[in-house]
């Protein structure tokens, strides 16, 4: 096995596990964007898991598309774990904000 796949392999267990371990508060809904990205999104992309996503000017139609079809190692996150009107929120944080220093 050549180290792309173990690479691979490695990433995508991450991100398995980050969005089963992830969830919202007992009401089932989330804060705000800020508690999405902090406990779904920087887990793998402040960790040197996924790609940088903050600080790159990425369309938000691209994000959006993504976390909901998810991309290569990245898991698609259903409506039922981000609602549309909470994705549209981190979407704007995502495509907007700036770069976060890397763990």
């Amino acid at each position: 096995m050549n180290r792309f796949w173990v690479f691979r392999a490695i990433a995508m267990m991450a991100a398995i596990t980050a969005a089963s371990t992830a969830s919202a508060d007992s009401t089932g809904k989330w804060q705000n964007s800020q508690e999405v990205y902090d406990k779904v999104c920087s887990y793998c992309h402040e960790a040197n898991v996924g790609p940088a996503i903050r600080g790159r000017n990425l369309l938000p139609g691209y994000i959006k598309t993504v976390v909901r079809h998810g991309n290569r190692a990245m898991p698609a996150f259903r409506e039922s774990e981000i609602n549309d009107a909470m994705l549209a929120d981190v979407v704007k944080l995502v495509a907007t904000g700036p770069a976060v220093a890397r763990k």
